[in-house]
């Protein structure tokens, strides 16, 4: 029986076939599978498909299935290969690209239907379930994923193994609807985009910038009892240093850059690491004073596409709390195993339940990294041995790996059902190298020392959003912009409730008096809908009594307590 992920290649194949039916002279892309489904990329010679369109060719996709049509393949010489897709110029660029880099040509054929194809397929179309796929959206796609080539038109579908499986995503996604970042940052009046300041970089209010400083607030308490130290650098570097760590010839393209009166290149900086090599690098250290570990919270930049930007989830100005450790290579496990402890509470704290993706280099594509196969080998080995003690269940990804080493990537699911890449940890010995970092041994001698980089949260913004998400809104506590919202219910109170507001203050509990003119059952459902903790009610007998009345979210009234009573309530 085939595999999930050989179903949902069969269904592209399936789809380029409906499409090629229905809309003469299209040119077909590629159509790889994805996470819940596939999609496929065209180029259509007139108008391109949209939503109306997908009833017809879900249909024919069907009626496909439904004919029970083998599924066949076999190598091709790349003669026989330009000759099959004369009329298709991708698929000869596609063609010349697999020759020149070795890779052997294989087509594959459903009923009337040939593609090029590396395989991977159910072997009749009978085996899959008719009604466990749907057409999902149109979307805009440069061929290659690069602007300078061709816009096609790319087709996403949802598929499954079964209609009550593609049923309940169909579901889930509705339920996560409701609960959209986006939708819940303009209620709880977090974050705003302008359009004079551009897609992709977002203003935060006062709340917002509230919840993000709680965010990395946490995060520094949980490094600093580590023994990291806090360090600051600039946004913007002589290409230099890119040059030298190898950044500026693999994106140079990618990065912006600023050019001065006098004519001199430099750049927005799109991470820091290079940027903290040259703090180590200020006097030479001795192995005595290692490990060195640098934390900073700071912005970095991408020229992201527009198309590909997304609320705070894909955004061009990007707040990582970032920190680099420089050790030797007898004390990574160490410093390892610390960081993935605090990874381990910060995640806990939040209901997030984990797991461990091993990311890797893809040993066919060496162009694509720094560094020797070598170099290479022993940071992989490292990590496999770390990983192998760390108490989560661990898969690895081969070509997941950084630029200048492999990684420890977490994958978070939330309340949703949903899985999010959340921190990493890398293991650098490229940049060391570049940089030319040692430390003066025991010996002695100079020693070539070893980098790791590790982001808790990664992207405050990206965290932000699916915390948000994760809680529905309602943030825990620690997070919440307004920890404790005082309704008064009348203006005669409003002494004891500033009052009130001044000791929770002074227990740096974040507290805001709602003393509009509006009925206190209209005050108490302002509060719900901005999703405070808790909701302190205070009338004319609470004011008498030196008391106040106490309701917490989601759980309603509390009942009438004292100050002191609600505080060891609320710590608890």
């Amino acid at each position: 029986m085939a595999t999930l992920d050989e179903i949902r290649h069969t269904l592209a194949h399936l789809l380029a076939y409906a499409v090629r039916e229905e809309f003469l002279g299209v040119k077909l892309g590629i159509g790889p599978v994805i996470e819940n489904g596939f999609y496929y990329d065209f180029q259509f010679p007139d108008k391109a498909p949209t939503d109306a369109d997908f009833a017809k060719l879900e249909k024919r996709m069907r009626k496909l299935i439904a004919d029970a049509l083998p599924m066949t393949g076999k190598e091709i010489s790349a003669d026989d290969a330009r000759s099959m897709f004369a009329d298709q110029p991708f698929k000869l660029e596609l063609i010349q690209d697999y020759t020149n880099e070795g890779k052997t040509l294989t087509a594959y054929t459903v009923g009337e239907f040939t593609d090029l194809c590396k395989g991977g397929h159910a072997e009749n179309t009978n085996e899959i379930d008719p009604k466990s796929f749907a057409l999902e959206r149109v979307a805009g796609a440069y061929w290659k994923s690069d602007e300078k080539n061709p816009m096609l038109t790319r087709i996403y579908a949802l598929a499954f193994s079964t209609q009550e499986e593609l049923d309940a995503y169909r579901n889930k996604i509705e339920e996560a609807k409701q609960y959209d970042h986006r939708k819940l940052g303009k209620e709880l009046d977090l974050f705003v985009f302008s359009e004079l300041v551009g897609p992709g970089l977002p203003l935060f209010t006062p709340k917002g910038t509230t919840v993000r400083d709680a965010i990395d607030g946490r995060i520094w308490e949980l490094r600093q009892a580590a023994g990291y130290e806090r360090v600051d650098i600039p946004h913007l570097t002589k290409k230099d240093l890119y040059e030298t760590s190898g950044h500026w010839e693999k994106f140079s393209n990618e990065l912006f850059r600023a050019t001065t009166r006098e004519g001199h290149e430099f750049a927005i900086k799109p991470m820091n690491c290079p940027h903290h090599t040259q703090i180590y690098a200020r006097k030479l250290m001795s192995y005595q004073e290692l490990p060195q570990r640098y934390a900073n919270t700071t912005k970095v930049y991408r020229d992201e596409q527009t198309g590909e930007l997304g609320g705070l989830t894909r955004v061009r100005s990007i707040t990582q709390d970032d920190a680099h450790v420089f050790c030797r290579s007898s004390q990574v496990g160490t410093e390892f195993a610390t960081i993935v402890e605090i990874v381990k509470t910060f995640y806990g704290e939040l209901g997030f339940s984990l797991k461990l993706r091993l990311s890797l280099h893809d040993p066919a594509t060496p162009e694509k990294y720094l560094g020797t196969p070598d170099i290479w080998a022993r940071a992989e080995s490292d990590l496999r041995d770390i990983a192998s003690t760390s108490g989560f269940d661990v898969t690895e990804a081969p070509g997941e790996a950084a630029l200048y080493g492999p990684k420890m990537d977490f994958m978070a699911t939330d309340s949703l059902g949903r899985e999010w890449q959340i921190a990493t940890i890398q293991l650098d010995m490229n940049l060391p190298e570049r940089f030319d970092l040692v430390c003066v041994n025991e010996q002695g001698g100079r020693e070539r020392i070893v980098m790791i980089h590790a982001a808790i949260a990664g992207s405050l913004e990206r965290f932000m959003a699916v915390l948000l998400e994760h809680t529905r809104g309602a943030l825990p506590f620690r997070y919440a912009p307004v920890q404790v919202k005082i309704l008064t219910v009348n203006d005669t109170v409003m002494a004891y409730a500033e009052e009130v507001a001044e000791q929770l203050h002074k227990l740096d509990v974040r507290t805001e008096i709602d003393s509009r003119n509006e009925s206190i059952g209209k005050k108490i459902r302002s509060a719900e809908l901005e999703k405070s903790p808790f909701t302190l009610v205070i009338g004319g007998k609470e004011a008498d009594a030196r008391m106040v009345a106490v309701r917490k979210r989601s759980e309603g009234d509390k009942g009438v307590m004292s100050i002191e009573q609600f505080v060891e309530m609320m710590r608890g």
